[in-house]
Order: C-alpha cells, then sequence, then structure tokens
C-alpha cells in the first residue's frame, strides 16, 4: 500500500509538475524565434487603396515572405487616424497587431486634441520611420496659376475665397494651408475628406477650387492632364517630381518640415519581438525594388531604429506645435 500511496503522490506532483511548467511558459515573452506564431494584422492609416494602404500591403508582401505567416491589411479610416491607432493602442502587445502611419496620429492628433482616447508616447512602441517626403499643392490642370505668387494674387480676388481639401483634420497639409492664408492674407477654407481620392474628385469636379496631394498621386493626375503641382512642403524637391518647387525655394518660410511614414507596435511589446520587427522592416526598405516603391510614393527610403524613430518624434513634436500655433488651427 505504502508503494502504491508513493506512486499516486508521484503521478500528482508530476502532473502539478506539467500544469506549472506550461503557465510558466504562457507567461513567458514571446521570443524572436516562435513570432509570428499567427496571422499578422497590419492597420494603415488611411482607407484601402490610399498610399499608407499600398505600402502596407507592399511591406506585408515581404513579411509573408519572411515568416510564413498570412498579413491581414485591415485598414480603419476615419477621424483623423484617431480610429486606427486606437485600435493598435489597445491591441495585445505581442507584436500580431502594428500599425504603419503617418504623424497626424501621433503627433498632430496630440496637439490638437487632448481628449484622444490613445496617447501617443504611453501606448506605442516605436518600430522604424521607413520614409520622409512632403505634401504637394495642387490644382486642376486649367488653373489660372502655376507658382505660389501666381496663387496667392488669384486667391486674393476671391471674395468668397477658395475652398481646399485634406485627408484629415490636423493634417500637415491643413495646417500648412492655415499658415499660407495666414502668412498671405488671402481666405482658404478647409474641408476635411475620409480620404485623398474624394477630394481630388471634389476637385476635379469642381466643388473644390485646389487641394493637396501626395506626390505619387500627383504625379499620376499630371500625367494625365487633370492637375498641376504648385508648390512641394518639406526641405527639399522631391526625386519623382524634381521640377516641382519647394515652398521655401518660393519664399514662403515655415513649410520646411517633412512628413513621415513609420511603424508601431502596442507599447509593453516583448523586446525580442520587438527586435524581430525591426530587423524584418529595416531589411524589407534597403531592398531595391521596395525603395523605389517608396520613392514612386514621394517618400525618401529611410529605415531608422526604434531609438532613432523616437528621437525624430520628439525635435518634430515641438515644431509642429509651433505650426499649429502660427497657423491658428483648432479642432472642435
Amino acid at each position: 500500500m505504502t508503494c502504491s500511496h508513493d506512486a499516486g503522490l508521484v503521478g500528482r506532483r508530476s502532473a502539478l509538475m506539467a500544469l506549472g511548467a506550461a503557465a510558466l511558459g504562457a507567461a513567458l515573452p514571446a521570443r524572436a524565434d516562435t513570432f509570428p506564431s499567427r496571422p499578422v494584422r497590419i492597420i494603415p492609416f488611411g482607407t484601402g487603396g490610399g498610399p499608407i494602404d499600398t505600402i502596407a500591403r507592399i511591406y506585408g508582401d515581404k513579411l509573408h515572405e519572411r515568416w510564413s505567416q498570412a498579413m491581414v491589411i485591415d485598414p480603419k479610416p476615419g477621424a483623423s487616424g484617431i480610429i486606427a491607432a486606437d485600435a493598435v493602442a489597445k491591441a495585445a502587445p505581442d507584436g500580431h497587431t502594428v500599425m504603419v502611419t503617418l504623424p497626424l496620429t501621433h503627433i498632430n492628433n496630440a496637439i490638437l486634441q487632448p481628449k484622444l482616447p490613445y496617447d501617443p508616447v504611453k501606448d506605442f512602441t516605436p518600430l522604424s520611420m521607413i520614409g520622409t517626403g512632403g505634401p504637394m499643392l495642387v490644382a486642376r490642370a486649367d488653373a489660372p496659376y502655376s507658382n505660389l505668387q501666381e496663387f496667392v494674387a488669384f486667391a486674393k480676388k476671391q471674395p468668397k475665397g477658395l475652398t481646399y481639401g485634406t485627408w484629415g483634420n490636423g493634417s500637415a497639409a491643413h495646417l500648412f494651408c492655415e499658415l499660407l492664408g495666414r502668412e498671405t492674407g488671402t481666405h482658404l477654407i478647409h474641408a476635411a475628406y475620409k480620404s485623398e481620392a474624394a477630394a481630388h474628385s471634389d476637385l476635379f469636379g469642381g466643388a473644390l477650387d485646389f487641394s493637396w496631394a501626395n506626390p505619387a498621386t500627383a504625379r499620376a493626375h499630371i500625367q494625365g492632364g487633370k492637375m498641376k503641382a504648385v508648390a512641394v512642403a518639406g526641405t527639399r524637391r522631391l526625386s519623382i517630381l524634381p521640377n516641382v518647387p519647394t515652398f521655401t525655394e518660393q519664399g514662403f518660410k515655415g513649410f520646411d518640415i517633412d512628413s513621415w511614414i513609420g511603424w508601431y507596435a502596442p507599447a509593453k511589446t516583448p523586446q525580442p519581438v520587438v527586435d524581430a520587427w525591426v530587423a524584418a522592416l529595416r531589411q524589407i526598405t534597403g531592398m531595391p525594388d521596395v525603395a523605389a516603391k517608396l520613392v514612386s510614393f514621394g517618400f525618401e527610403p529611410l529605415g531608422n531604429t526604434p531609438a532613432e524613430f523616437a528621437q525624430r518624434f520628439q525635435a518634430d513634436y515641438p515644431r509642429t506645435a509651433a505650426l499649429i500655433k502660427d497657423a491658428g488651427v483648432t479642432v472642435e
């Protein structure tokens, strides 16, 4: 009987040890060699089919080749990117949900909207900024102006002002145009759209007087004979449209802030998983075919580290805040 009792005790101890090991394994942080263990959800800024969505899909294909897991591209448009960013902020911090976005969701919204449902710093882990660029002020091809001086002269003759479209309240395009209106004494009336395509549809239909565009979109419409580019924001001309001068070149100060496109994971994502993401994103960004795609969308390829991304964020935040103040922009 003693032997039988001991055997039962050993059996129970073995079972408890097995359960304990399983529980401990479940509690351990995810490891790079086991990540990803299921399909990965990538939430891009903007609508399906937009520039960021397309870039997300390009990276998704490369990530699928690397990790042999499905990449689910899940755009959540609206509310100037707040819906998309909030979904990532509240996702499980295991690396299986990430975001690819523009400064609007993490800088502009934070400055303009103090009641955001997420904290752009505390709720996210920066992964990599993959490119920088600038939006363009554009008009229909038949517009009676081709540069900023002509644009301002035309705008001053319009007693009711000029209407323009952007992809969101508080976006870089919105800020730049409000600053332009203040600096030149022109009345420029903003209309926010859920997508760039919707704004351009109204531009071509005559509901808008001018608009803002991603350089790749602008190039396509310019080549199609429907649009002209008046100026590009940021620090330099873009390689895909080298004939379009910057605001600075045309004598307008305060427009030399580059936009960027970057990847974020939820806060508290385990470091091994962060490392896996960063290695993958930087390698993919360096691929010639991917770099060429980024250039075609008006972004100069970058692919920096999380520390460099955070440093750029910290530098851009006060400059954007100053721009918002100078432009007099508020979001109700």
